[in-house]
């Protein structure tokens, strides 16, 4: 069995919390990176730098999304926003938020959590 599913839903969460960030501030690294190389004319260092960054931590941000979906019993609605979010510079931090702030990263307490419009 996979080795995350282990770890407790306090810590998915903390990881989730850290992978969305680390997955916009890459975005901000290859936006650089394409700027510098395409409007600039500096050469393509920060993207073949920042590519593969951020490569690696958008594969992360979609793996530990799916793992927490199923931890915290998301909608299938709430799953695929955050997989979509995955896509646009930023987006994660926006996705992490409204979770957040909507109740979805509480891990279940044994207490029913109230259904909400688009849950």
């Amino acid at each position: 069995q996979f080795r995350l599913c282990r770890v407790s839903p306090r810590s998915q969460v903390r990881l989730f919390k850290i992978v969305a960030i680390a997955e916009a501030f890459s975005w901000a690294g290859l936006l650089t990176g394409m700027y510098v190389k395409y409007v600039a004319g500096g050469g393509e260092l920060g993207v073949q730098i920042f590519g593969p960054i951020h490569g690696g931590i958008f594969v992360a941000y979609v793996l530990v999304t799916f793992l927490l979906s199923r931890t915290l019993r998301w909608s299938r609605w709430t799953t695929l926003a955050g997989l979509a979010c995955s896509i646009p510079p930023f987006a994660t931090l926006a996705f992490e938020l409204w979770v957040q702030r909507s109740g979805r990263l509480t891990p279940s307490s044994g207490v029913a959590r109230p259904a909400s419009v688009g849950a």
